[in-house]
């Protein structure tokens, strides 16, 4: 039998079913290598619902739930799954759909469709998740209901037409579900490759086709074409940032109250945060240039400032290590090059130990990255967040372990709200170069993101884009249509 894969485009991707196949083996493993999950157990999760704009009839682009779609890949909305956990046996129930459906959306598929597409064991309808399980005469039922460290949120936890009927347990499951996403195999390292791969393509065509009198939204409509048109990515993984001059230093600029949508002018500091999404698998990366393609002498002194972390952490990044000790060393490296620059005075730890990295870096070096862009296991039960400035915004301080995927972004930005708060501190101000760190307010900022995956010995770097000054001018003064003329 021919094996299902997705792909969109004849382009894009190929991905294979197995890499959903994989992933509910490596979360079987695990619960059964625990004593409080019982003999004939069954996994049950609720995909995501198909929702409308308010209270119209307006229907958003569907997304499948992160957890239902590392299990079972599907892409349509409404759908329940199970797994057997003594067996592994996979089942997926399909929504009961109207007849008139066949005239609005399409053909019904009958269950065998399913099983085929998604490579389970089994396909039912959702009218009959309630009649299955009790033939499968579970001990217990496992749901998922567990809190996102990043977003404060909690899991939503699956619940059927008699569920009540069954012994349920919604403790057991997320912890070790979330820690199973954290290890990438293979073939998901495969897709994440890919997602960098386009969407660092896509970056170097917004550097092709930026020009001062342009606007921000324009850059971010060139990014997402490309992403859509070249790799079959219809969703991006997050709000598209692109913050150009004085617009650098809002960290996650591009919402609805800034929407991209100021005019780029000559010798703009351009940070421009973006990443496509292919088949639910993040990018994260961020590019910082100027819109005329020649840094200036303090644009220059801030981006080397920030690209030196960068490259401090990728090239101390190992099994081992903890991501708090990252952010310190990209703390450090950073200090280090604005007290050169003649922004800072004073010893370098006595302003760590005062946190003067943050009032230029005030978040976090990076996260996880996989199915969300900012992707679960960042603290594990009995791991506490740090409450200095920026260190507590960090999203996680784990020790690295092969198999990983995070994003390092370190940041140097002139956030005026931090300073103006920090000058009336005496302890912090009598650190900072009032009159020269002045004259770099309004420049915004820079951000330096490259995503990566921890190996056996070090860091293997997913984003290919020009980082450099030299190999940016040189890029843009070889490539962008407006400086080529």
């Amino acid at each position: 039998m021919e094996m299902s894969y997705y792909q969109l485009g004849d382009k894009a991707l190929k991905v294979s079913m197995q890499l959903f196949a994989l992933n509910r083996k490596k979360l079987l493993q695990s619960l059964r290598s625990q004593p409080d999950v019982p003999k004939s157990s069954v996994v049950v999760l609720e995909g995501g619902k198909s929702t409308t704009r308010y209270c119209s009839d307006h229907e958003d682009i569907f997304r499948q739930e992160s957890y239902f779609h590392w299990c079972f890949g599907v892409t349509e909305p409404d759908f329940y799954g199970a797994i057997e956990v003594d067996t592994g046996n996979s089942i997926l129930f399909a929504p009961l759909l109207p007849a008139e459906y066949a005239i609005w959306m399409g053909k019904i598929q009958p269950a065998s469709y399913f099983k085929q597409k998604y490579e389970v064991d089994e396909v039912f309808f959702t009218n009959q998740i309630s009649d299955i399980l009790k033939q499968k005469n579970p001990q217990l039922l496992l749901t998922l209901h567990g809190l996102n460290t990043d977003s404060g949120n909690f899991s939503k936890e699956a619940n059927f037409e008699g569920i009540e009927s069954f012994n349920v347990n919604n403790k057991i499951l997320h912890p070790l579900i979330t820690e199973c996403r954290v290890y990438k195999t293979d073939l998901e390292l495969e897709v994440l490759r890919y997602t960098n791969k386009i969407s660092s393509e896509a970056h170097k065509e917004v550097m092709k086709n930026i020009k001062p009198g342009l606007f921000e939204f324009q850059m971010e409509s060139i990014f997402q074409d490309y992403c859509y048109r070249f790799g079959g990515m219809r969703h991006m993984s997050y709000t598209c940032i692109c913050a150009t001059g004085h617009n650098g230093s809002v960290l996650h600029y591009g919402h609805a109250g800034a929407p991209n949508d100021k005019q780029i002018n000559e010798n703009d500091l351009c940070l421009f945060d973006m990443g496509g999404e292919y088949y639910c698998y993040a990018s994260d990366i961020t590019c910082t240039y100027p819109s005329n393609g020649k840094f200036s002498p303090k644009q220059k002194i801030i981006y080397e400032a920030t690209l030196r972390a960068n490259r401090a952490v990728l090239n101390a990044v190992k099994p081992g290590v903890t991501w708090y000790d990252m952010h310190l060393l990209a703390d450090k490296v950073i200090l280090e090059d604005l007290k050169a620059a003649g922004l800072l005075t004073g010893e370098i730890d006595e302003m760590l130990e005062l946190r003067i990295s943050a009032l230029f870096f005030p978040h976090g070096l990076g996260h996880m990255l996989g199915i969300d862009t900012h992707d679960v296991g960042g603290y594990p039960d009995g791991t506490q967040r740090p409450k200095q400035s920026g260190l507590k915004s960090l999203r996680t301080i784990r020790k690295l372990e092969q198999g990983m995927v995070l994003t390092i972004e370190p940041g140097v930005y002139f956030i005026d709200y931090l300073l103006d708060e920090a000058f009336k501190d005496p302890l912090k101000s009598k650190h900072l170069v009032k009159q020269e760190i002045d004259i770099y307010r309004g420049v915004g900022g820079v951000r330096i993101e490259d995503n990566i995956f921890v190996t056996e010995n070090g860091a293997e770097l997913l984003t290919d884009v020009p980082r450099t000054v030299e190999e940016i001018e040189d890029f843009m003064q070889k490539n962008n249509i407006f400086l080529k003329q």
